[in-house]
């Protein structure tokens, strides 16, 4: 497993926003760092990879990149500030889990609490995504499932807003072993 983090303090206070987050995803995971402009080599990078592993043609590597990178920009441009590739794809280009890594900053008035946070979620998702209030060992989270994806919203210390762990997990589905996988990531979050 590796850890992402840019700092390893001591643990964090309830009452104080953290400093940072540490995350422990397996070492066959392709980590891609979205708040740097060189994102996009990195991308390129791990579907190269993939089309020569996988003897991919050359169609199914282009709809590979323009999937991730899609993923990748969207991501960025709402927040996120990590994509975790599973560092394998199928015939066709897909990758079995992909974890995206966004910040939601909510303070003061725009702060929602998990229960609301919840509510309005299963309100906007409608019918065949499940919402529940759950309990990780970084805190409160919402959690926000259907047959193929999973997203935490994790809260903060001191209210700071939320983290989301965005998991995708096509080929298998979330009730599937890399499904628990992707439990068990989200539960090795900690704030430092």
């Amino acid at each position: 497993m590796t850890s992402a983090s840019a700092r390893q303090d001591g643990p964090a206070r309830d009452d104080v926003p953290p400093e940072d987050y540490r995350l422990l995803v397996p070492r066959d995971w392709f980590r891609i760092d979205l708040t740097l402009e060189r994102w996009r080599p990195q991308l390129k990078t791990f579907v190269d990879r993939q089309a020569a592993r996988r003897r991919m043609s050359a169609k199914a590597a282009q709809g590979l990149w323009a999937t991730l990178r899609n993923t990748a920009e969207s991501g960025a441009s709402q927040g996120a500030i990590e994509l975790f590739l599973r560092a394998e794809a199928d015939e066709s280009g897909a990758t079995p889990a992909t974890l995206l890594v966004s910040l939601l900053p909510m303070s003061g008035e725009l702060y929602a609490a998990p229960g609301d946070l919840a509510r309005s979620l299963a309100e906007r998702r409608g019918a065949g995504t499940e919402v529940t209030v759950t309990e990780l060992p970084a805190g409160e989270a919402v959690r926000v499932a259907t047959a193929t994806t999973l997203d935490l919203y994790v809260n903060m210390p001191g209210k700071a807003g939320y983290l989301l762990l965005a998991f995708s997990v096509p080929m298998s589905g979330v009730k599937s072993p890399l499904g628990g996988l992707c439990e068990a990531i989200a539960s090795s979050l900690r704030w430092v």
